[in-house]
């Protein structure tokens, strides 16, 4: 599209290529022209006006028909169909007068038409209305574009605003849930170890029992064998010990969900990043379990040695499950070729002493360079209608990126992707919550 600002029409008053075969018409209009201020290019036929238009674009073309090889109708036709060159104002300047001409020139795309022999001041009042109107033009596109960015942001902001109230309803109902769980599994977890002594201490009661008396009465001795006291007592050791187990793995998920949740811990904390990873593991266990279209889902954990991380842990946690759903959603895809041993590899390293990196990667079909492109773009998704609204990569980026780091993605087809967060171990720059409602307002005003 030809750029054209209102500020160099006053100064320059513009760029007007004149086009016509006779050469006396050419001297005329460039002199008349080049009196009132405007710059003047000229072009004998019309593959001259074409070439040059592609070379610098004018303000502004006078046209005549009537032209050898390729008359004045072609020249505007080409030039409405390229792009960048369809937005000239062109004025047709000929001697037909017929009203049929005159019809067809503005069919072809022209923006007016002026019958020679003309009158100079003529000339001038349309040039200067078209130039006038496409400076004009140029203003309204521009600031549609302006306005149309500004939606965008205002979007891409209402959508993040959306996704964190989400994640805090959801750290507000998980932090409840661990709560409501953790009190009675407490009673449960401390009764056990009574359970077990007390369970001791009767089993041995009755082994006395029974060698102070070998051959109890009758009725003892029917209720002995009817109960397998045997079986019993072996069994006995074994459910107390399958209690103790289960109130351990409830209480690891009660710890991993208060971990996961941090509620009211929006403010930077040094925070224990294999903590984070492994709660968000946790919360997604019945994913990673196989399916009928696919095995276990392996996690291998190759974790460094790592310095606490002043982050906020509840965004940056978010960060991880994004990541990581986006990895089994990858192991899960339909394909020709099923992954035979899905597997998630989660590397972390001290990049340089000053920035930690996490490397979260599946074996999964990868992705094209084009989506690869538009992966961390908001409402970009390849799920399926109603699987996905594409805005939890977009938002993990953003929060990295506000915590001063970087999230960036590495795929390539049937090799699988890594997703790799660089966090500084000092935090430099304000949060996102600070940011958003920064964004909106500038936005607004």
């Amino acid at each position: 599209m030809n750029e054209f600002h209102s500020d160099e029409l006053n100064q320059t008053k513009g760029n007007i290529l004149v086009v016509d075969d006779t050469p006396v018409n050419l001297k005329i209009l460039t002199h008349l022209l080049g009196q009132r201020g405007y710059t003047v290019r000229q072009a004998l036929n019309g593959k001259m006006a074409i070439t040059a238009c592609e070379a610098t674009a004018p303000d502004l073309i006078l046209l005549d028909i009537n032209m050898p090889d390729m008359d004045g109708y072609q020249v505007c036709e080409y030039l409405k169909q390229n792009s960048s060159l369809s937005e000239i104002p062109v004025i047709f300047l000929s001697a037909l007068d017929d009203v049929l001409d005159k019809v067809k020139a503005f069919d072809v795309g022209g923006a007016d038409y002026i019958t020679k022999p003309f009158q100079a001041l003529e000339l001038f009042s349309r040039i200067e209305n078209q130039l006038k109107l496409r400076s004009l033009q140029m203003q309204v596109h521009k600031k549609n574009m302006l306005l149309q960015q500004a939606v965008e942001e205002l979007k891409q902001a209402q959508a993040q605003l959306v996704q964190k109230e989400k994640m805090v309803s959801l750290a507000q109902m998980v932090a409840g849930i661990a709560h409501e769980i953790n009190n009675p599994v407490n009673f449960i977890y401390g009764n056990l170890s009574h359970i077990s002594e007390y369970t001791e201490d009767l089993l041995k009661l009755l082994q006395l029992y029974q060698k102070a008396m070998p051959k109890p009465p009758a009725n003892i001795e029917d209720l002995q064998g009817d109960i397998d006291w045997e079986f019993i007592s072996e069994d006995l050791h074994r459910m107390v010990g399958s209690m103790k187990a289960g109130a351990d793995r409830i209480r690891e998920i009660v710890l991993s969900l208060r971990s996961f949740s941090r509620l009211g811990e929006a403010e930077l904390k040094a925070v224990d990043i294999h903590e984070g990873i492994d709660s968000s593991l946790m919360l997604l266990q019945h994913r990673l379990q196989g399916q009928s279209q696919r095995p276990d889902i392996t996690v291998i954990r190759a974790y460094g040695d790592l310095p606490k991380v002043n982050c906020s842990a509840a965004e940056i946690n978010q960060v991880f499950l994004n990541i990581l759903t986006n990895a089994i959603d990858a192991l899960e895809t339909p394909s020709a070729d099923e992954v035979s041993n899905p597997k998630i590899t989660i590397t972390t390293s001290l990049a340089d002493g000053q920035r930690v990196a996490i490397a979260i990667a599946d074996n999964g079909h990868g992705m094209t360079e084009t989506v690869k492109n538009r992966i961390f773009d908001p409402f970009f998704t390849t799920k399926k209608v109603g699987s996905g609204k594409g805005l939890g990569l977009s938002i993990s980026y953003q929060i990295v990126a506000d915590h001063g780091g970087r999230l960036s993605c590495d795929s390539h087809p049937e090799k699988g992707s890594t997703f790799t967060v660089i966090l500084p171990v000092q935090h430099q720059t304000k949060l996102f919550d600070d940011l958003v409602p920064h964004q909106i307002s500038r936005i607004v005003s």
